[in-house]
């Protein structure tokens, strides 16, 4: 029995991955037909095409954080943008919603909860935000990726790409250095800012990079579109984006990185030691988000105020150096408890779209 779930989750690619990670999910272990709600505004409309799910927009609804003409408009952009999610719903026929939060999620979850399908909430971050609180309170199903976020619900970890992290023939890590033209016989030390990079992070490899290759790593290093790229240097492979995350994980041997819960999830997903380093800005979540993963042995945590060049170059050596670290910071995600969400949370959805299925 055929069944259509509507995905939506937009704005980040923290909201859009975990979405389409259960939606792939879907499609592979239930042949679900799976669409995604999205906005303009977001990365949605790049990333949810790429990866072959059909993509229908609505007006987005950000909320005003002060009193102004914005605010006393709100209530009819709501029903504007509730009426647009109803009528994707109805024409497409889509027998259940998963939502993760972003501009799109409220007006989807009202119109889910409008038209009486069953719709779920996934929060992925420590602190849960407005929308999928408000999706909780509206009657959906909520999941968790930690515990107390703020919203009830089950927790459950955070759903990550099918098969990302498995690499046991090591193809990953052979189209990796292919790819990026890396040195077989030098450790990659692996950094991203995420998607739009991050001047912290950059700023701290152009002090260490010279360091860290007389030292005899190289690094693949992901600066950012919006960024200006650094002066080129050998065993420096500086590329604005990096699209094939699953290549780059399966080639590195450590990561420096952002701790937005999606990179979390990744990362631990692909059992990679890492060094977080929280954005500095907002409520204090991406430094929660790196918690378990911290007091487990598996990652270290900076704060991004205390990252520097030197600090970098200084740390990273003493992990490569000290004997068996490397091993032990991979071993330590053995007690962190990672696992297929993106399956359990696909045969939930599926147990209520499609009834007659059976699960064993």
């Amino acid at each position: 029995m055929t069944f259509t779930v509507a995905l939506a989750g937009g704005g980040t690619a923290g909201h859009i991955e975990p979405a389409l990670a259960v939606g792939e999910a879907l499609q592979t272990r239930h042949d679900a037909t799976v669409i995604a709600l999205g906005t303009e505004r977001g990365l949605e409309t790049d990333i949810v095409p790429d990866r072959g799910f059909a993509l229908h927009l609505i007006q987005p609804v950000p909320v005003p954080r002060k009193i102004s003409a914005d605010l006393l408009a709100l209530p009819f952009k709501v029903a504007r943008s509730v009426w647009q999610a109803r009528r994707i719903f109805t024409r497409e026929g889509v027998d259940a919603v998963f939502g993760t939060g972003g501009y799109v999620s409220a007006p989807a979850y009202l119109a889910a909860k409008s038209l009486r399908l069953p719709f779920y909430v996934h929060e992925s971050n420590a602190i849960a935000g407005a929308a999928n609180k408000l999706g909780v309170k509206l009657g959906g199903v909520g999941f968790n990726a930690v515990a107390d976020s703020g919203m009830s619900g089950q927790v459950v970890g955070v759903p990550v790409r099918p098969g990302l992290g498995d690499d046991p023939d090591g193809e990953a890590a052979a189209r990796g250095r292919e790819r990026w033209g890396l040195d077989p016989d030098r450790p990659v030390v692996l950094v991203t800012g995420g998607s739009q990079g991050a001047a912290s992070l950059n700023e701290a490899v152009a002090d260490a990079r010279e360091r860290l290759i007389a030292s005899g790593y190289q690094i693949l290093h992901a600066y950012g579109k919006k960024n200006e790229a650094p002066a080129e240097l050998a065993y420096h492979i500086a590329v604005p984006y990096i699209e094939d995350m699953a290549a780059a994980y399966a080639a590195a041997d450590l990561i420096v990185c952002r701790a937005g819960a999606m990179t979390v999830a990744e990362v631990t997903a692909a059992r990679l030691p890492a060094i977080y380093v929280p954005l500095p800005h907002g409520n204090g979540e991406q430094g929660l988000n790196a918690d378990e993963v911290v007091a487990a042995g598996a990652a270290l945590r900076v704060a991004d105020e205390t990252l520097t060049g030197d600090w970098l170059a200084g740390e990273v050596d003493k992990i490569f150096t000290e004997p068996g670290r490397l091993a032990e910071m991979r071993t330590a995600y053995d007690s962190t408890g990672a696992g297929d969400v993106a399956a359990t949370l696909a045969d939930r959805i599926a147990a209520t779209a499609s009834p007659k299925e059976n699960f064993q």
